[in-house]
């Protein structure tokens, strides 16, 4: 099935439009919503292109994209805006209606692309961002709260690279070169050693990917092995999906196992974090893969920045967003 044939089937929801305006979640709850599949028929999406969560949000499987590789680009509206005012701006809701009048008004394929809310403001005073009024994304309780759990992935990205930083300090601060070559490539019976696959980027970034790992000198294993991170220099904090004022800073690593490497450091809100901001820019998995890898999170104390590859967690970042890449589906209060 064409877009085009699929979108002229397209049947949109009736809207009743009653005064005096009810709440949005009233508006909200008074709209029958079709079944996501449904949508995904009327939007040309295929049935093997979609991944159902539920009776009325789904994800498109990237796959989508090759199929739909030589048909035509469509036209690309932003909404954008300036001056934030305490409750937004109302970019959903512009970005909603205008979908609804050149969608279910004008008859035209028209989708439209807005971020997955945080649940910080949702339960503040400002509220969600499935827009407003008669121009929603629906169901909005469902919208507004977790989703499909894309941003409770990149919550956890980010956080396991801040665990992974504060742990390298760690063992760096209390083991030898020879203690850290241990760890991170223990000895295989027969003498040989076996880079972790992670690792085998910053084996390629110091030059020694030419060489057995057996044949490394002392100073290449110490190259290899120890960051030597500046606990001054950490720019990488950790994440949480929620207005949490007292995390905006903190003090870690005040356990006694800690061996008293206190610092401060903070929380931020997850979306906007760097992982969050990579999500939106990557194209592929790959894409996103290489963008991870290259997040500086410090410095060490020659000067030289330390990545996300360095600590070898590009990988475990990728595997743990492989589903939030795929964008989800939805619908608007008019389908």
């Amino acid at each position: 099935m064409s877009i085009k044939s699929a979108m002229s089937d397209f049947k949109r929801l009736k809207l009743n439009l009653v005064k005096p305006v009810p709440s949005d979640y009233e508006i909200s709850r008074n709209q029958t919503p079709k079944h996501i599949t449904e949508v995904a028929q009327e939007s040309g999406i295929l049935s093997d292109e979609l991944e159902q969560y539920g009776a009325h949000k789904a994800k498109v499987k990237l796959d989508v994209l090759d199929r739909l590789h030589d048909v035509k680009n469509g036209k690309y509206i932003l909404v954008t805006g300036i001056t934030p005012t305490p409750l937004g701006e109302g970019k959903s809701t512009t970005t909603v209606g205008l979908a609804q009048a050149i969608g279910a008004q004008l008859g035209r394929k028209c989708f439209a692309n807005v971020r997955q809310p945080s649940m910080g403001p949702t339960f503040g005073v400002k509220g969600g961002a499935a827009g407003g009024g008669f121009s929603q994304v629906i169901p909005m309780d469902e919208f507004n709260m977790h989703i499909t759990g894309d941003i409770h992935a990149v919550g956890m990205a980010n956080n396991l690279l801040a665990a992974a930083l504060d742990t390298r300090i760690f063992h760096e601060s209390t083991q030898s070169d020879k203690g850290l070559w241990k760890r991170l490539c223990p000895e295989n019976k027969d003498g040989s050693r076996n880079i972790p696959i992670g690792l085998l980027p910053r084996m390629k970034k110091l030059g020694l990917d030419s060489k057995d790992p057996k044949d490394w000198t002392e100073e290449e294993i110490g190259k290899f092995v120890r960051l030597d991170v500046d606990p001054k220099t950490i720019t990488w904090k950790r994440v949480l999906d929620l207005n949490d004022r007292s995390l905006r800073g903190i003090t870690i690593n005040q356990a006694k196992t800690e061996k008293g490497l206190t610092r401060e450091t903070g929380f931020d809100i997850t979306v906007a974090s760097e992982v969050m901001a990579i999500l939106a820019l990557s194209s592929s998995l790959k894409d996103m893969r290489e963008r991870l890898g290259k997040m500086v999170v410090a410095s060490s104390k020659a000067g030289e920045p330390i990545t996300c590859e360095d600590l070898g967690c590009a990988g475990a970042l990728t595997a743990i967003m492989k589903d939030a890449i795929k964008p989800n589906l939805m619908q608007t209060l008019e389908a």
